[in-house]
């Protein structure tokens, strides 16, 4: 199974400020909602929360949730204790196959976690400064760009750009 980390990024690295998103980017939803649909997505309990009521769970996607608290129980989702008990549950085949791929959606921590087990990225990289508290994992040399869609222009007025890297 491919383990995949899907976000996006300021330049600088910046991913949230105050458990949001600092910055409106349709293009980039559009983007996530087609590459993580159909697949099992693994995120930590803020992220959880961050989500807007109306979207919990993430239709059409097992909703794997990371946190320590045992007693945590949702509707929608699944709870797991770690990174690597969230990726055996998402391995565990559904009713038609076993999943070809997970994607792990955030935040922070998580992504540094789960970097490790991952074997592909897709960044959205925004061409935008703004102050965060929640910062994108450093890749390291064994990540090479495979995919570069170029700059492209926001409906939102925002520059960016999409990247796939594999090791």
């Amino acid at each position: 199974m491919n383990v995949g980390l899907i976000w996006a990024q300021t330049l600088n690295g910046v991913i949230g400020a105050d458990n949001g998103i600092p910055w409106r980017l349709p293009e980039d939803m559009a983007h996530f909602k087609a590459t993580t649909l159909g697949h099992p997505v693994v995120m930590g309990r803020k992220t959880w929360d961050s989500l807007p009521p109306r979207f919990r769970p993430l239709s059409d996607r097992r909703n794997i949730v990371v946190t320590r608290d045992p007693h945590w129980v949702v509707e929608g989702a699944e709870r797991a204790g770690s990174i690597a008990q969230a990726l055996e549950l998402a391995a565990e085949p559904s009713e038609t196959a076993a999943p070809a791929a997970v994607w792990v959606i955030g935040g922070g921590e998580i992504y540094r976690a789960a970097l490790g087990y991952a074997t592909m990225l897709s960044v959205t990289e925004v061409d935008l400064t703004v102050n965060g508290d929640t910062y994108a994992p450093t890749l390291d040399s064994t990540w090479k760009v495979a995919e570069d869609r170029g700059w492209q222009s926001s409906t939102s007025g925002l520059r960016y750009r999409i990247r796939r890297y594999t090791r």
